[in-house]
């Protein structure tokens, strides 16, 4: 399957998004101080609820960005 250059071009943007939107909520997240990420220092349920969908987002991002990225490498070897 063959991808357009617009596809791929948002699948890569989409990828960078990604990464750009979760590494900030995780670095808000583990500076967080109103006690829903930690109770006494200790990381709550809430914490790794959201640390664990940051991580899937990193790796769906990751996936994302690489078929968008090869689909561009795709249309520069065709032309």
């Amino acid at each position: 399957m063959k991808l357009s250059r617009p596809v791929s071009w948002f699948l890569l943007a989409f990828g960078v998004w990604s990464w750009v939107i979760w590494v900030t909520f995780v670095k808000n997240l583990v500076k967080d101080g109103s006690g829903l990420a930690f109770d006494d220092g200790h990381p709550t349920a809430y914490f790794w609820v959201h640390l664990t969908l940051a991580v899937v987002s990193f790796v769906l991002g990751t996936v994302v960005g690489v078929i968008g990225l090869r689909g561009l490498r795709a249309l520069r070897q065709t032309s």
